[in-house]
């Protein structure tokens, strides 16, 4: 199996001169299978009550006529029942078209919207993948914010993701 690296890169404010950040890496792997389709993919923040602290990124496919990729939108089943199906898509800065396997980056300015100023305490990154004819993966990462040492955690997917990686930078 042929895997690929996707980057996301965050930086998050914390109210003083000094703004601590965070780094994600994603894993996507290039499947050998008949029918390949690009994944959706959600990334969010959900705060120690599990409700969406912020909306990271959404892609999906944005060029189908009439929004017709909105209504699969719902096989992200578990970022769908936190914040997606409240949501009116596309949202400028989070939405956007689905990656082809490869390094992609992100950069979120802090304060910014989508991710705004996340408030001390525990949160954990989310990232799920769906894919057409294909399965449905979701991985979790605890972390304190603000991080009080830089430190790397990390969740290693089965199928449609692989190894995410979550770096904190005090």
């Amino acid at each position: 199996m042929k895997t690929n690296l996707a980057v996301l890169t965050l930086g998050l404010a914390t109210g003083s001169a000094q703004a601590a950040g965070l780094s994600v890496s994603v894993e996507i792997p290039r499947l050998s299978v008949a029918e390949y389709h690009r994944p959706y993919v959600a990334m969010w923040i959900e705060d120690s009550g599990r409700r969406a602290a912020s909306n990271l990124n959404v892609w999906y496919d944005v060029e189908m006529r009439n929004d017709e990729g909105e209504k699969w939108l719902a096989d992200l089943r578990g970022w769908w029942r936190k914040a997606g199906r409240s949501m009116d898509m596309p949202i400028d800065g989070v939405s956007g078209p689905t990656k082809a396997p490869g390094v992609h980056q992100v950069d979120f300015r802090s304060g910014a919207k989508p991710l705004g100023t996340l408030k001390p305490g525990s949160y954990t990154l989310k990232v799920e993948a769906a894919r057409e004819v294909g399965g449905r993966e979701m991985l979790s990462i605890p972390f304190q914010w603000p991080p009080k040492d830089s430190e790397t955690k990390s969740a290693k997917g089965k199928s449609e993701l692989g190894t995410v990686r979550l770096n904190l930078k005090n």
